[in-house]
């Protein structure tokens, strides 16, 4: 792995801003068997952001994609339109990483704009981190902006995150969910939360690298994976992961050349299907050597259930654990 590039913050949103929608992975003609666009198009209004759409974002094939070459096109494309500041994917999916090879990173180094999303999106967010050092952000795709009820801190969080300066101090949801909510927006029970699981005491700093732990494994041994040196890592997974999964992709991960200067470790809240416990994962933990006496905090709202935090990834954070407390702050964003 090379040489981490200077970190690149991109201007942040502000009222009267356009953003693109693009589908790197899945396409919008999946999102659109439900239709769940009103709340989408009140929210963004609200905020005052006016939404464009990539010229290709409902090709869909028997991957429920679009080729290559258009999904490569639309990204450029948003990245080269002056009149857009922001660019939001549609959702993740399985299939962003065969974009890596034919990115023009020179171009997104040249026009640095906001980017989210999540899932499998992370192959696109830390291959731009490691090419040209700009700043992306974790957090909700378009679709997920759909969710009628039990939204928010969701888009407090994005807000926080893209359209203000402002330290986040970042506190458990007071409740969540795990469910098929855009399927049927009224069969839904939110879950109390029952707080963060502080696995391992300490405190730490360092540039958030991370994202999903699945996705994040397939830049292993490429151009496009991030120096773990002097990394924050923010980690997720989703409901195809259990924790014989979830064990060896962090080991793999913690063996990667760097890894010894990972500075600690932000676990994000597992689905219940995974089968995943606290003490599972308290296991999987003390089996790492590179997290040996680093701050590991779990539990946190990141990933596939709800409310979804919005990480900057190649940004800054801290963390200080005790045995019965945390605290977790976004501190450059």
């Amino acid at each position: 792995m090379s040489a981490q590039p200077e970190t690149v913050l991109p201007p942040k949103l502000r009222a009267g801003d356009t953003l693109r929608v693009v589908a790197p992975a899945r396409s919008r003609a999946m999102i659109m068997e439900h239709d769940n666009t009103r709340w989408i198009d009140e929210r963004f209004a609200a905020m005052g952001l006016a939404l464009t759409f990539g010229e290709h974002v409902d090709e869909d094939d028997q991957f429920r994609s679009g080729s290559i070459e258009h999904r490569v096109a639309d990204l450029h494309a948003a990245f080269a339109d002056p009149s857009v500041a922001g660019i939001l994917t549609v959702i993740g999916g399985y299939n962003s990483n065969e974009l890596l090879p034919y990115l023009d990173f020179d171009l997104i180094a040249a026009h640095p704009k906001v980017f989210c999303g999540y899932s499998d999106i992370s192959a696109l967010q830390n291959a731009i981190l490691a090419r040209t050092g700009l700043v992306t952000y974790s957090g909700p795709h378009w679709s997920s902006w759909g969710m009628r009820d039990h939204f928010e801190p969701t888009g407090d969080w994005f807000r926080a995150a893209v359209m203000d300066d402002a330290p986040i101090a970042v506190q458990p949801a007071a409740e969540w969910t795990d469910d098929l909510w855009f399927a049927d927006q009224d069969a839904r029970t939110p879950v109390p939360n029952e707080g963060w699981w502080p696995l391992r005491p300490g405190r730490a700093s360092g540039r958030v690298v991370g994202g999903n732990l699945a996705t994040l494994s397939l830049l292993q041994g490429t151009p496009y994976m991030p120096s773990l040196e002097g990394a924050l890592l923010f980690l997720e997974d989703d409901f195809e992961s259990d924790a014989t999964h979830v064990a060896r992709r962090l080991t793999s991960l913690l063996q990667l050349p760097g890894a010894d200067g990972v500075t600690g470790l932000v676990v994000g809240r597992f689905q219940a299907s995974s089968g995943i416990t606290r003490a599972a994962l308290d296991e999987i933990v003390a089996r790492q050597p590179a997290l040996r006496g680093k701050p590991v905090l779990a539990g946190v709202d990141l990933g596939h259930t709800s409310p979804l935090l919005t990480v900057p990834i190649g940004g800054t954070a801290t963390l200080a654990v005790e045995s019965d407390a945390a605290n977790l702050t976004i501190t450059r964003h």
